[in-house]
């Protein structure tokens, strides 16, 4: 894999995850209690022998940018490296990045600066595991110009994707973005023959998903990007390329899940707690890479805890916990009452003698359910948040409803006996 460059879209305004990208971008999002979002694809990328990775962002970087610097050092001897390439003003153009295609083409020169044959484009809001190393070897094997990484997925669930339709040599031959209509939908199932040729029996999928991931040969995204109006892989790029050049589907029917969204990911942590996830962090043969902390083991002290993750570094004190993530430093008093609930822990531990009416963490009898605590705020004593399932999106002083979860941003203070 020498001659792959990885590039990871970091994403724009990161809008569907609000208010957790009010300050940060979203590859630097928190995740399972002591992750980022942006660790996943990296991580990908490093079991996969790409040690060369750009991560393209333009929107609250700051914090994306520390944790790439403090984390990712491949060596002195080794070419490997994790670099940022944010949006930036140059004499060709002064525009922001308009799509997921114009970013690769405003930062192309320092993509090609590596002088790679093959070029592979990742998302940064996907929670999967793959060798890419399979993609490669069958993208060689096809002569291909472009692979798209695609999942089989129902009927029901293509007017959320880009599907496309292959041959029975997994050559795309139409591509369609979110389509409406169920006719349409029902025209893209692609050959019996091509998806038991790479195993794929599952009653029921029969459309083929677009997974956001590609490899192109260099010289054939340099020729597409020439194109200034093409600003977006999905709508533009891919759709443009199918019969000009070679375009073929690479097959994955692993575990797969967009948590671009508050419900998405909200629901892939909850995940994370079953007795067998869907995702396993304890996958030794494959670990998920971040920044290490070395943080002290967690305290707990008379609590009940049922079916939850607690990072390092967490004190915990008579406390009830039910189907929650607590992440990194998280603090919570006596009497206390987590269920369902992802608290996002703290950046650092609060000095004692700090005199504030109300600490960084959670208080004492609290009773929270269905919510996103992030990171570094206060919830006073007695605070109630209730589970909103079935309330529509709004906000208050301090607070969001979004997707019926309750979302408390960073560093916000709610004071005691609030309810939500």
């Amino acid at each position: 894999m020498r001659d792959v460059v990885g590039v990871v879209l970091g994403g724009g305004r990161g809008t569907r995850l609000l208010p957790l990208t009010l300050v940060r971008s979203k590859p630097a999002v928190p995740f399972a209690g002591k992750y980022r979002i942006v660790d996943l694809p990296i991580s990908n990328c490093i079991h996969s022998e790409v040690s060369r990775i750009f991560v393209l962002t333009q929107f609250n970087s700051a914090s994306l940018n520390r944790h790439i610097a403090q984390t990712y050092n491949l060596g002195i001897f080794s070419r490997g490296f994790v670099e940022i390439l944010a949006a930036e003003q140059t004499m060709e153009n002064l525009e922001w990045f308009q799509g997921t295609a114009d970013a690769v083409r405003q930062t192309l020169t320092h993509i090609l600066s590596e002088d790679p044959k093959h070029i592979l484009i990742l998302s940064g809001d996907q929670l999967y595991r793959m060798d890419y190393r399979l993609l490669h070897t069958q993208h060689i094997a096809n002569r291909a110009d472009i692979s798209v990484a695609v999942l089989p997925i129902p009927v029901s669930r293509a007017s959320s994707f880009g599907v496309l339709k292959v041959d029975e040599r997994g050559q795309i031959v139409s591509f369609r973005e979110k389509p409406q209509d169920r006719k349409d939908i029902e025209q893209m199932q692609s050959p019996a023959a091509f998806m038991r040729r790479f195993g794929i029996t599952a009653p029921g999928k029969s459309i083929l998903a677009s997974m956001g991931i590609y490899l192109f040969e260099q010289s054939i995204l340099d020729q597409l990007l020439r194109d200034s109006k093409m600003v977006d892989f999905g709508h533009d790029i891919i759709p443009s390329a199918i019969g000009s050049f070679r375009a073929f589907a690479y097959p994955f029917d692993g575990y797969w899940e967009d948590i671009g969204t508050i419900k998405s990911f909200f629901q892939a942590h909850l995940d994370l707690t079953e007795d067998i996830p869907c995702f396993d962090l304890f996958d030794t043969k494959a670990p998920i890479f971040t920044h290490p902390r070395f943080l002290p083991p967690s305290r707990i002290h008379s609590c009940k805890v049922l079916r939850s993750i607690i990072s390092d570094g967490c004190i915990v004190s008579g406390s009830s916990i039910e189907q929650s993530v607590l992440g990194v430093r998280s603090v919570i008093a006596e009497g206390a009452n987590l269920r369902r609930t992802l608290l996002m822990g703290a950046d650092y531990y609060e000095r004692p003698d700090r005199h504030t009416k109300i600490r960084m963490g959670i208080g004492k009898d609290c009773n929270i359910q269905n919510a996103i605590i992030d990171k570094d705020a206060r919830i006073g004593e007695g605070v109630k948040i209730r589970d909103h399932s079935h309330s529509a999106d709004c906000e208050g002083p301090n607070y969001y409803i979004r997707d019926g979860i309750a979302v408390i941003p960073k560093g916000a203070v709610l004071p005691d006996g609030t309810e939500i």
